[in-house]
Parts: C-alpha cells; sequence; structure tokens
C-alpha cells in the first residue's frame, strides 16, 4: 500500500487538507493523526471493515476494545444508550480533553469496535487538526494508538512512519503531541465511576465533579475481555529490555553505574531514564526526561524509549524513586514497559 504524507499546521488549518483526511475515512480507509496524547490511526467506526483494518495494520488482539472519537459533544447521544449525568458533568468541565468516558453503547457500534462488551469509550479530543479531520469526516472515528501493538505509543509523526508506513493510507504530521501519553479512561457504565487507565486526568481532579472514583486492578486475566486498552496485553515495550529500579531517599548512583558497566560487559548496549539531569555520570546512553513536576515529563516518556530503540540500546535501566510526585500515568506505563521487571535498588538489597 502507498502511505501518503501531508503537513497540517494546528496553528493554520488548511481545511482542504482536512477534508481530504476526512474523505479517506469516510470511504473506509485508514489515517493517523496527531492528537495532544499520542498519535491515534483512525478509522470509520461505523464500517466494520475498517474498524477490523485497524487490529490488522497494528497486529492488535480482537479483544481489546477501541476508543471513538467524536468533533462534539453532540455526537455522543446517537453512539450510546443514555449519557448518564456524571458523563454530562465530565464532558462539560474535561472536554475536549485527555479523558475516555465508557458508557453502555447504542446498537450503531459493532462489535469489532466494542470487542463484544456492551459499552463504547468516548472522547473528545482538543487538538485541533484531530477536530477538524474528524468533522471533515462527518462520522465518529475509532483510533487506537498508531503504533504497532505492544511498542511505545508514537508522539511525533516519525513514530506512526517508522511502525505503520506501507499499511495505512494517510499519515497526517500535525508535530510533536503535547501530553504524551494515552488519555485517561473512566468508566461511568456501572455504580461506581472507577479509572481504568490513569491518565491526564486524574482522580484527584475528578472527585470534585463525580464524587469517589475507584481504580481497580490494573490488569485482567488471559480469559477476559478487557474494558479499556491497556489493561490485558505488554504495552509500551521498545525492542530494548526495560528495568525499572525502585528505589527511597538518594539515588545510588555508583550501583547504577554498575549495572551499566555489567551490561557491557555482556555485550549489551546501555541506555539510563531518568528524571534527574544527570549528565554525562553513566557510560551509557542517558535520557533526561524533564523532572517530576515539568510539563515536559509525561511528553517525553514514549519519545524517549523509542529514541533508545533508535539508538540501538539493548537495556533500558528506568530509576524511580518511591514517594515522588511522579505522574500516576507515567508510573503505569513504566511498569508495563517493563513487564514485570522492577528491582528494589535501596542499599542493601540484591543486584540484578
Amino acid at each position: 500500500m502507498d502511505t501518503k504524507e501531508i503537513i497540517l499546521d494546528p496553528a493554520h488549518i488548511d481545511l482542504s487538507l482536512a477534508e481530504e483526511a476526512g474523505t479517506v475515512l469516510r470511504r473506509g480507509g485508514l489515517v493517523a493523526f496527531p492528537t495532544e496524547t499520542v498519535y491515534g490511526l483512525g478509522a470509520n467506526a461505523l464500517d466494520g471493515q475498517a474498524v477490523r483494518n485497524i487490529f490488522i495494520a497494528k497486529g492488535r488482539p480482537s479483544d481489546n476494545p477501541l476508543i471513538v472519537h467524536v468533533a462534539d459533544a453532540t455526537d455522543v447521544a446517537p453512539l450510546v444508550k443514555e449519557v448518564p449525568p456524571a458523563a454530562r458533568r465530565v464532558m462539560e468541565q474535561f472536554w475536549p480533553g485527555p479523558i475516555s468516558i465508557i458508557m453502555k453503547k447504542s446498537d450503531k457500534i459493532g462489535e469489532a469496535v466494542s470487542a463484544g462488551l456492551d459499552t463504547v469509550a468516548l472522547r473528545m479530543p482538543s487538538h485541533p487538526v484531530a477536530r477538524a479531520v474528524i468533522r471533515a469526516a462527518g462520522v465518529p472515528v475509532a483510533a487506537p494508538s498508531a503504533n504497532t501493538s505492544g511498542k511505545p505509543s508514537p508522539t511525533a509523526a516519525k513514530h506512526v512512519r517508522d511502525d505503520m508506513y506501507g499499511k495505512i493510507d494517510l499519515i497526517i504530521d500535525g508535530g510533536r503531541c503535547g501530553v504524551g501519553v494515552e488519555s485517561t479512561v473512566l468508566d461511568l457504565s456501572g455504580d461506581t465511576p472507577a479509572i481504568l487507565r490513569p491518565g491526564g486526568v486524574t482522580a484527584q481532579m475528578l472527585r470534585p465533579v463525580i464524587g469517589p472514583v475507584i481504580s481497580p486492578r490494573a490488569a485482567v486475566s488471559d480469559k477476559d475481555t478487557p474494558k479499556c486498552p491497556g489493561m490485558k496485553y505488554k504495552h509500551y515495550a521498545p525492542d530494548a529490555e526495560v528495568v525499572v529500579l525502585e528505589y527511597t531517599g538518594a539515588l545510588d548512583h555508583a550501583r547504577l553505574a554498575a549495572l551499566v558497566a555489567r551490561a557491557h560487559e555482556e555485550g549489551k548496549r546501555a541506555g539510563v531514564l531518568s528524571c534527574e539531569d544527570t549528565g554525562n555520570l553513566y557510560d551509557a546512553d542517558t535520557f533526561f526526561y524533564g523532572g517530576a513536576a515539568s510539563p515536559e515529563y509525561a511528553a517525553n516518556l514514549f519519545y524517549a524509549l523509542r529514541a533508545f530503540d533508535e539508538a540501538g540500546v539493548d537495556i533500558v535501566y528506568c530509576p524511580m524513586r518511591l514517594g515522588d510526585d511522579m505522574s500516576v500515568a507515567v508510573r503505569n506505563r513504566l511498569y508495563k514497559a517493563a513487564a514485570g521487571n522492577v528491582i528494589p535498588f535501596d542499599k542493601g538489597t540484591d543486584e540484578r
């Protein structure tokens, strides 16, 4: 398949290019486009074959439901059985923005989107390119992240190109994504609001709007169908092995340097992903992705993981201080990228 690429400036939307992308979507094609969270791989949510083509392009398991994106809040009602009062309050407060709301779906939403569940997750992105393209399409757009399933989510068009070129119809380059991790997924289909995936909208932000919010188990068993993306399968993982180093107090830089040296002895190229600017302290590829309170912190996470792959790194060490004001979403993504590869790193604990 020939994949076309276009550039859409978020500050000056070329409506003719947005209409071109919308036409591709209406006709059943696949379009990668920027959102404020990550790049999405969109298809007409009402076209079953188009939706199935998303799973083929990504190599995504068919029991992993998709999030449906809309351009306006008025587009929601036809897609669900009802809009609960709590959902209306969340939409009024946080839409457009990085939060997806799970509600009982209407018959318009097919099984390919919902993975056979009776619910659907809906989101209205705030990125001007995303909204222009969805509005031009005139249909709701099902869109997971525009990457090979299991790999770090794309926060720049070049990431999409690396994974999707030749598999989809169109890539829209709208620059780097501002949030950098996927949307919060809030389940409002039951009696108690529950966050199924942490993101840019936190439980602390939601409680004044809808009251108590619970965070259930982060994963489901192999026999279950997940209610939202990111709950069942390995996610966000680069080609390199990821190791999370949990510690309290000050990071033992000498011990980390010893781990890097050991990796070199084993013939591995090592990387260090840190929220401390350590400069050239380690003999390793080091990516400083911003202090825990900086806006770049989450935005740089997936970008950094992809940068390590581009550099040919074999193993990435990620120091994580317990008790830090680390974004819940960033912590969630790092643990999933490590797939349980977590080492206690306080002094006196065993080394890898």
